[in-house]
């Protein structure tokens, strides 16, 4: 599971006063959860742009506590800057990083757009994926006017707030608050130090594209397609046939004359036939969410492509890396790497990771972190400068450090030999299927696109990585485990010397054991789910291994078995009749179903073997 982590990036209107900053920042950083990723004041602008992570409900409250400091602070009426702002705090974006949906974080943008209107007084206006009104969507156009202007315009009922007063606040002036996708700041790095080629590269990869060029220069003049400014009735400069003619008539002539057909090749090139005159024409770029521009980097002595990727679930890293390569190629120069300024999701390199693997036609269900070095291997992450996973990737899935899954196998037995009572059965269970479930991954990556026939290697892959997600789940069921029959020991030390003590610790028992008969119950399940493929892998997975998957297997069946004697156990004591009997129904059968199938395992590699 990955970790539940949301990034807010608040520009507050102080670029100047480092002790003001600070008092924003220590109040962001006094909650609990949070970690503080870059301070960056700009002393012209007179604007400081804060970056920081938690999980939602951390976030929520750390935002909420850096507004709150910043309005105290803060006196927009005196406030002077070269950048355009309308409040104290003048945006708080939320983005979505890991574990999080982009739902759940519109829902947190209103919750605290809420609190700030009405706890703080501060007129909040809700923008990007938070905004259902398109009109209202853009920050550019919600500042127009800036704080000089915010009076009088929230005097106009289309420009009411979304949260807060709809009278004007002097000190605090307004908010914008709202989801924005996780903006990747990714360089490529060309070999040359010419950046004319590398900001024509650019103009190829950006949405925004370039401007269309007329005459001879102009890649379309040869196409018969120079027709860049319109409006019916105009006709194209500098062609004289066309002189008089509306956009249809001229379609006609070219279909006519030339062959083609002019506005469905207009609108393959993004050129719009009712373009205003005088509007500059842009023939678009590559890639949606994708802004670039080329520079000289002095102190890598090269050029690079400078990108923002403003939401790599719609354009990857790897696509416009890839494209970047095709098109310097053409240009007679090669790409030598790439680098991430500052964070990246998790799933953004993870993703990377997974088409470069298919790539090479390797299997994909290897571990996390073999599968982000494959990322940051093929994407030269550490050409210019060093890339270190753990400390760069926002969202790495990882257990803590005095977990038990990061013990020793000497230590985790050790662990378990001692005079307390957990980690016991149940964790050990958990660990026996864990090691089951990586048998049978082991054996697919022994076996898929290994063949030239290649019949079985997507449904092995598929396998593959299902067995990789078992064992991950089943690590940390090894702690979790644990940690649900401490939270029933600590039930057991509640007070009880009045009756509604008694009554508060009898639930919290209850609750607490049928916990500890959940985890025990879905370490079975998942133990089972690793038996039935390794029941699938023996028959398609390499001969010479047979006897590997047959060990998982078996290793998967202690992982049942152990399972279903952790839920009966505590069964014993739950006074929920139901319940329990429809517990001991369910761990029957998975009991039954999952010796059934790993003896026929066992039997059928044994006959094979003698």
């Amino acid at each position: 599971m990955e970790e539940r982590i949301v990034e807010c990036v608040p520009n507050f209107s102080e670029g100047q006063n480092p002790d003001t900053i600070k008092q924003i920042t220590s109040a962001i950083e006094a909650v609990d959860g949070i970690k503080l990723l870059n301070v960056d004041p700009g002393f012209e602008m007179n604007r400081t742009v804060v970056t920081f992570i938690g999980t939602p409900e951390a976030v929520a409250e750390a935002a909420f506590q850096g507004i709150k400091k910043a309005a105290e602070l803060i006196d927009m009426s005196q406030h002077k800057g070269t950048h355009p702002r309308m409040g104290a705090t003048d945006v708080c974006p939320f983005i979505p990083v890991s574990g999080v949906t982009t739902e759940e974080a519109i829902e947190l943008s209103h919750n605290v757009a809420k609190r700030v209107g009405d706890e703080l007084g501060i007129p909040v206006y809700l923008y990007e994926l938070s905004q259902q009104n398109p009109k209202r969507k853009n920050l550019a156009i919600i500042r127009q006017g800036e704080y000089e202007g915010l009076e009088e315009k929230m005097k106009k009922p289309e420009w009411q707030p979304d949260y807060g007063p709809r009278s004007f606040n002097p000190g605090a002036g307004a908010t914008v608050m709202g989801v924005r996708e996780f903006l990747i700041a990714y360089n490529i790095n060309l070999n040359t130090r010419d950046v004319k080629a590398a900001t024509d590269i650019a103009f190829d990869l950006r949405e925004k594209g370039r401007s269309a060029r007329t005459g001879s220069n102009s890649p379309y003049y040869n196409k018969r397609a120079t027709i860049l400014k319109y409006k019916e009735g105009s006709y194209p400069s500098g062609l004289d046939d066309f002189v008089g003619k509306t956009i249809g008539e001229t379609a006609a002539y070219c279909k006519d004359k030339f062959g083609f057909n002019l506005l469905e090749l207009l609108e393959l090139n993004g050129i719009d036939p009712q373009k205003p005159e005088g509007q500059s024409v842009k023939i678009p770029g590559k890639f949606k969410n994708c802004k670039a521009i080329g520079w000289m980097v002095p102190e890598y002595d090269r050029a690079q492509i400078s990108i923002n990727l403003t939401d790599y679930k719609t354009t990857s890293m790897h696509d416009v890396y890839e494209e970047t390569k095709k098109l310097a190629e053409a240009r007679g120069v090669s790409v030598t790497g790439s680098e991430i300024v500052g964070m990246v999701p998790f799933r953004a390199l993870y993703e990377s990771g997974l088409f470069y693997l298919r790539r090479q036609e390797r299997p994909t269900g290897i571990p996390v972190m073999d599968v982000l070095k494959t990322a940051s291997q093929s994407l030269g992450l550490t050409d210019v400068s060093p890339f270190n996973i753990e400390e760069r990737v926002l969202g790495l899935p990882k257990t803590s450090p005095k977990a038990l899954a990061e013990l020793t196998v000497t230590g985790f037995a050790d662990e378990v030999s001692r005079e307390s009572p957990a980690p016991g059965g149940g964790s050990v269970a958990a660990m026996a299927g864990a090691v089951g479930a990586a048998l049978a991954s082991m054996v697919v990556n022994l076996t898929a696109y290994k063949k030239a026939t290649g019949e079985h290697d997507k449904m092995l892959d598929d396998l593959s990585v299902k067995a990789q997600e078992i064992k991950d789940k089943l690590i940390r069921n090894i702690d979790d485990d644990s940690n649900a029959f401490n939270e029933y020991m600590d039930a057991m030390r509640l007070p009880q010397g009045t009756q509604a003590e008694k009554d508060h610790r009898f639930a919290e028992m209850q609750a607490g054991l049928k916990k500890a008969v959940q985890v025990p119950l879905n370490t079975a399940k998942l133990g089972f789910e690793a038996i039935k493929i390794c029941e699938v892998v023996k028959e398609y997975g390499n001969p010479n291994s047979i006897t590997d998957v047959t060990v998982g297997a078996r290793m998967a069946l202690t992982c049942v078995q152990g399972g279903v004697l952790n839920v009966l156990i505590n069964l014993k004591d739950i006074k929920d009749a139901g319940y329990v009997q429809s517990m001991k129904d369910e761990c029957a059968q998975l009991q039954h179903s999952a010796t059934e199938m790993a003896d026929s395992i066992l039997n059928d590699v044994l006959n094979r073997l003698i």
